[in-house]
């Protein structure tokens, strides 16, 4: 079968893309596109001509598969100006989506009409580039720069309703899918009845009513407050500004440059490399490559606090029965009430429709008898991270659960194996940590126990897929990926601040790095008396007192952070802006003096490289311990879970693109300075950085 055929019905000349799973825009596709215009071209019997689509999707964008390599002929100009110089009207029928290049190839057709379910989006900022094929410059043109602007430097998509509002469609087909190539047939019929000439969006200026340089400016505004650090955002701004001042050939010319300088640049690497990574992060490891997902429909819960209730929001809003389990009665009415809530505002703030609202209401129940959950295919155990407590409550899952159902523990740092220990059933039980609050944030640590059977780890793959999560897959340690690698950035934070460094100075230096928030903020937003806790069940052996000194003195002062109004930072009622307290400038000398540290002034370069390298430092004992299969897995933990700014990829990727050796360098003189005990390169770092290689190296062996 042709990729990219051509048939005649009637007087229209219909050209099918057919080149699944989502139509990219791969050689043949591109070289397809060009054969079958000049053939309807040259056919007199054909007056018009429809491009679509066959499958789930519109040309959905670029040929990822082609990303990094030499260009391949013919090239995406080439495809733009065939349609765009077509003497016959060429109409897209658009479905599913088009996006990126998809939409540049609609945009260069004449005319275009969308099923109303459709999506169109240039998304290219997301991948560190702009629009390359012109569609900076078209785009505005026919919708305008208000429009433009928003879709190109926020990189989302609209739906085709809103299109059809812009007249960036310019009809819109209702009902059944299946329904659009009668209605293209029909549109393109009646361009040739009212002999409607063909409408080359390149020969059209943009509107223009004198405020454009305020919009330009206002965008740039945004673009440096909401993505902070991006280069594309702002460059993507450049190339809308050419269309407004410079001919449409001189627009066009000044894109190219823009695409160019960005696709050469660190950042469009590093958010490539995310996008990759968060598709291998799926992959199931070989020996549970071929094993058959088990059904699931009914998820049980058990505890009704912040994160059970974010798991249970997450599971209904994908069409999940709920059953949650709570202690007692005004625990049960506490969650009962969250979970009302929470879906009333969704409905109020447009995130679900009445109907969504009213069937996430009924698929929701709760009670106090755990044997409510006999029929449950998952249940997630999401109570207090304490060990005994889990292992007791997985002994009663053993007795009520029935045969196959998965059982899953949400901790963060306990041993899955000691939990599964506890029951007759190891092979169905592994971990699922999510992140709170679970409904929203998009990390799922996916945790296979030792014993974990590999179609239960296949189940929890696609539950994760189901509930719109981002999986990582990861194996039993402390803290597993995420958290284990968090215990050093923070201990580096805490004792910074020790050695002379102000928590603000700490949290500048951080934000200024890309993190949407220090680490200090953080402590001070999660509550510190969480930490100060969990320290107390492990050994001394595992983290480092003098980090702590601090936070503890906190904690015993009843500042716990946010929830009290006072933590690290004070706050004022009703403000959660982090504000200085020379009280806490003053514990953190008189620890300092205790613990016998010379304070002295430390630069913001310190402060990342500290932070930050301790994460890969921890990172690479991981990959040597086998905890994460990939260096990019890890990489995509941090971008999802923990803030780390996707345009530097990761601590991973980062780290390989600043250079092994240079990172391994830069450990060592931590260890001559601050100390060995957490400052020895990682084996498996050493000897990539001896070698010459990176990460992205050490995943492709």
């Amino acid at each position: 079968m042709s990729t990219v055929s051509l048939h005649k019905q009637g007087r229209i000349g219909v050209i099918a893309v057919d080149h699944p799973p989502v139509n990219a825009i791969s050689q043949a596709v591109r070289e397809g596109i060009i054969t079958q215009i000049n053939a309807a071209n040259a056919d007199d019997h054909i007056a018009a001509i429809v491009l679509i689509a066959k499958g789930r999707t519109f040309m959905a964008g670029a040929d990822i598969t082609e990303f990094g390599l030499p260009p391949k002929s013919p090239g995406f100009p080439q495809v733009i100006d065939a349609l765009e110089q077509s003497p016959k009207p060429v109409i897209a029928a658009i479905h599913g989506t088009a996006l990126g290049g998809g939409l540049e190839l609609a945009l260069a057709c004449h005319f275009r009409i969308a099923h109303e379910g459709a999506k169109l989006g240039l998304p290219e900022v997301t991948l560190g580039i702009i629009p390359g094929a012109q569609g900076t410059q078209r785009l505005p043109r026919l919708v305008g720069l208000p429009l433009a602007l928003d879709m190109i430097v926020s990189g989302k998509p609209i739906t085709a309703q809103k299109a059809h509002q812009a007249g960036l469609v310019d009809g819109l087909v209702k009902g059944e899918a299946d329904a659009l190539p009668r209605a293209a047939i029909a549109y393109a019929d009646k361009i040739i009845s009212d002999g409607t000439a063909p409408r080359r969006l390149s020969q059209m200026e943009v509107a223009q009513n004198g405020s454009e340089a305020d919009l330009l400016a206002k965008a740039r505004a945004d673009a440096t407050k909401k993505m902070r650090g991006m280069l594309a955002p702002q460059k993507a701004i450049d190339a809308l500004e050419a269309a407004l001042t410079l001919p449409f050939e001189d627009g066009a010319a000044k894109e190219r440059s823009i695409l160019i300088a960005c696709m050469a640049s660190p950042q469009s690497k590093a958010l490539q490399h995310a996008f990759f990574a968060e598709r291998k992060a799926a992959r199931l490891p070989k020996h549970a490559q071929n094993a058959t997902p088990r059904p699931f429909n009914q998820i049980g819960i058990i505890g009704g606090g912040t994160m059970g209730c974010g798991i249970a929001l997450a599971c209904l809003g994908a069409g999940l029965y709920v059953t949650m389990i709570e202690r007692d009665a005004e625990a049960l009415k506490r969650a009962r009430n969250s979970i009302h809530k929470s879906l009333d505002e969704n409905l109020a703030r447009g995130r679900i429709d009445k109907a969504a609202h009213t069937t996430q209401e009924a698929l929701f129940s709760i009670t106090t008898d755990m044997t409510a959950l006999s029929k449950a295919d998952i249940i997630i155990e999401a109570v207090f991270e304490k060990m005994e407590v889990k292992k007791s409550i997985f002994r009663d899952l053993d007795k009520v659960a029935k045969k196959g159902a998965i059982l899953a523990t949400n901790t963060s740092y306990l041993n899955v194996d000691d939990i599964a220990s506890v029951t007759g059933r190891p092979a169905d039980i592994l971990g699922l940590h999510f992140f709170s609050p679970a409904n929203i944030m998009k990390l799922l640590e996916v945790v296979e126990a030792k014993k974990t059977a590999p179609d239960v780890l296949a189940t929890a793959m696609l539950l994760a897929k189901k509930i719109r999560k981002i999986a990582v897959i990861a194996r039993v340690c402390h803290g597993f990926i995420g958290n284990r690698m968090l215990e050093g950035y923070l201990r580096e934070a805490g004792l910074l601040m020790l050695e002379g460094a102000a928590p603000q100075q700490i949290d500048k230096a951080i934000r200024d790095f890309g993190y949407p928030m220090g680490p200090l903020q953080m402590i001070d937003m999660a509550g510190m008396d969480i930490g100060y806790m969990l320290r107390k069940q492990f050994p001394a052996s595992r983290f480092d007192p003098n980090a702590y000194r601090v936070m503890n003195r906190l904690v015993e002062m009843d500042r716990k952070g946010q929830k009290t109004g006072a933590g690290i930072y004070r706050y004022e009622a009703g403000n959660r802006t982090p504000l200085p307290d020379s009280a806490v400038d003053k514990i953190t000398e008189e620890e300092a003096q205790k613990a016998g540290i010379t304070r002295r002034t430390i630069s913001d370069e310190e402060i990342i490289d500290r932070c930050i390298l301790s994460l890969v430092n921890e990172g690479a004992r991981i990959l040597e311990d086998r905890i994460a299969m990939r260096a990019s897995d890890i990489d995509v933990t941090y971008l999802y879970g923990y803030g780390f700014p996707r345009w530097r990829g990761g601590p991973m990727f980062y780290a390989s693109q600043r250079g092994l050796d240079k990172i391994c360098d830069r450990i060592k003189q931590f260890g001559e300075t601050v100390g060995t005990r957490w400052w020895t390169p990682a084996p498996l770092l050493q000897k990539l950085a001896q070698e010459g290689k990176t990460f992205t190296d050490f995943d492709a062996e």
